[in-house]
Parts: C-alpha cells; sequence; structure tokens
C-alpha cells in the first residue's frame, strides 16, 4: 500500500503514479506589486491576501508563518514529491526553505525602493527528513544588516524543535541611486 502525497488517503496499487497539480500567479505582477512597498507592508500583503505568494511556494507546498524586523519563518509538511532517490526529502528543498528564511529575513529589514539578491548560501544537512518527521520549520534570522551586504542565519527545526539543517547567507543590498 502507497499514501497519496496529498490527501494521506491509501491506495492498494503500489505501482500507481501519483500525481500533483498547482497553480501559481504571474511572479512579474508579484515583484511589481511589492515594488513601491517596504518589506515590513510587502509581507503584511502577502499574509492579508493582498498579494499572492510567490510560485517556489507553490511549487513546493510551503507557507510563510512568521515575518518581524529582521526575522523569517517558513512551514512546510514532507511528502512524497519532496522525496530525493533514497527516500527522505531532497536536500534542495532545504536549501531553497532556508535561502527563503534568510532573505525574507533580511527583507523585513528594507525601506521601499531597496531590494537584495542572495550572494551565497552554505548549508550543513545534519540528519534525514521523511514523511515521518512531520512538520518542519525554516526561521532564518539577520545576523548584520549593513549598506551593501547583509548576513542571516537559518536552522530547520520539528516540532520538538530537533535541528535538521542549518545556513548562513549572504545578501547583496541594492540601492538606489
Amino acid at each position: 500500500m502507497t499514501t497519496a502525497p496529498d490527501t494521506g488517503q491509501l491506495s492498494q496499487q503500489p505501482d500507481e503514479q501519483r500525481q500533483r497539480t498547482f497553480s501559481w500567479t504571474d511572479p512579474a505582477a508579484i515583484a511589481a506589486a511589492g515594488a513601491s512597498m517596504s518589506g515590513p507592508e510587502f509581507f503584511a500583503a502577502i499574509a492579508a491576501g493582498e498579494i499572492p505568494p510567490p510560485p517556489v511556494m507553490r511549487a513546493l507546498d510551503f507557507n510563510g508563518v512568521y515575518f518581524g524586523e529582521g526575522r523569517a519563518v517558513f512551514a512546510l509538511t514532507p511528502r512524497e514529491f519532496h522525496y530525493n532517490p533514497l527516500g527522505t526529502v531532497h536536500g534542495g528543498v532545504f536549501a531553497t526553505l532556508l535561502d527563503s528564511a534568510c532573505g525574507c529575513a533580511v527583507h523585513t529589514m528594507l525601506p521601499a525602493g531597496v531590494f537584495y539578491t542572495s550572494l551565497d548560501l552554505s548549508v550543513k544537512f545534519l540528519r534525514p527528513v521523511t514523511v515521518d518527521t512531520g512538520p518542519i520549520t525554516a526561521e532564518g534570522t539577520v545576523v548584520h544588516l549593513g549598506r551593501r551586504t547583509a548576513l542571516a542565519e537559518g536552522r530547520i527545526t520539528d516540532a520538538t524543535g530537533k535541528v535538521y539543517v542549518t545556513a548562513t547567507s549572504s545578501c547583496l543590498v541594492m540601492r538606489p541611486g
């Protein structure tokens, strides 16, 4: 028997092809909507449903949980479609979650008209995650925000606080003029 990834319902056919569909909003429209907003205004608009979440959140099925000054938290419930060939969640899923958490933590501290991009991301995988792990959270916090660069760190934990993955990220801060 197998578990269908999004419903939890059992299937009697182990060779059954699994499928998943999702939809997203034009990412250029999302960027344009947030271009004149500060980081806190942008995340408040997403939380209020005024701006849709970016496509990557729909593709990997994770959610923004909290955005405060210098901090961003995302939640993900591991599913089969996150798996690598070894039967655990793929490291790229963790890297995406932590890149998002660290980058958005920086974004929460930026005024309108100031943007950022990731310069690097160093990820350390400490233990595997499977569907049996249950929900996980990725939290990013700003360590330093300078005029041209920012440094953030992140970690992925389970509901008990056990750490599965850590990361550090440097971001380039792009100011007008």
